[in-house]
């Protein structure tokens, strides 16, 4: 069995970028590929124009990777973590740099602090702080919030956006699909190994999602010609999924003209989780 098969993709310099898919899809073979971890057996990966295998030390240069697993060394404090970090890339005198990821990522007042003293979510944000040490152009988050809390979780994604802004490219994988649809500017599934949708998130949304719409009126039947796919149906309550906002607007004329009269309604725009259903056929 392969564990990636055919995968071919392009990351344009700047962007967002998300890969997602249900676990044992290939995202962390992938990243493996990527940071020279892992040895494809056929194909070309480069960061940044630099070969992952050729020119390995020049692409993983340019490449700052937050891993999924808690990785960390409990005998020395954060910013010795850091420090140590610089110098596996060759970066000396860089303190002003540290300070600076240190605060952004709020781990200022734990700059001293043993890293095995630290929550699960610190410490990740203390992996991030080293993926950033060197700053590379691309940034790979391998589930960058799990086990995080809410509060940490946003001041994360505020200086990651604002790494994003400055020019960095991203790669984001993460089972938060909420996360993807609002990060990402263009999204790669995973099923199996290859690839079974990229496109950016709008179109994603718009080819393979629709919207859900629940109707609450004043009798127990719906007129002939409503456009949509009846998907529930409790006496008055209807919920229907609709292709497009353009059938909505039908929907609604159709039971104005029918004398039809609506209690209540709601409506569900589309839904990143729906797609990745649909695509994967399997829950994230």
């Amino acid at each position: 069995m392969r564990a990636l098969a055919g995968v071919s993709l392009e990351v344009e310099q700047g962007e967002f970028f998300g890969l997602l898919g249900p676990n044992g899809a290939g995202k962390t073979t992938l990243i493996n590929v990527i940071a020279g971890l892992v040895r494809a057996d056929a194909g070309v990966t480069r960061v940044m124009g630099a070969d992952v295998v050729t020119q390995y030390r020049r692409a993983r240069r340019m490449l700052g990777v937050v891993p999924q697993e808690l990785v960390f060394d409990p005998f020395f404090t954060v910013r010795e973590s850091l420090v140590i970090q610089s110098g596996y890339f060759g970066v000396r005198g860089n303190d002003a740099w540290i300070d600076e990821l240190l605060h952004s990522l709020g781990l200022a007042d734990k700059a001293n602090a043993n890293m095995r003293s630290l929550s699960g979510g610190m410490k990740r944000r203390v992996l991030v702080a080293q993926a950033l040490v060197h700053k590379p152009p691309v940034i790979v988050l391998d589930e960058p919030t799990a086990g995080v809390d809410v509060e940490l979780r946003q001041g994360l994604w505020q200086f990651v956006r604002r790494m994003n802004r400055e020019g960095h490219t991203i790669v984001l994988t993460t089972h938060y699909l909420e996360e993807a649809e609002t990060q990402c500017s263009r999204i790669a599934m995973l099923k199996d190994g290859r690839i079974a949708a990229l496109d950016t998130t709008r179109n994603l949304l718009g080819n393979f999602s629709g919207l859900e719409l629940r109707l609450h009126l004043d009798r127990d039947a719906l007129p002939p010609g409503v456009p949509g796919r009846v998907l529930d149906n409790e006496g008055t309550q209807f919920k229907l999924r609709l292709a497009s906002y353009r059938e909505l607007e039908d929907a609604l004329v159709r039971l104005r003209e029918a004398g039809v009269g609506i209690v209540e309604m709601e409506l569900h725009p589309p839904d990143l989780e729906e797609v990745f259903l649909r695509i994967t056929g399997r829950s994230s």
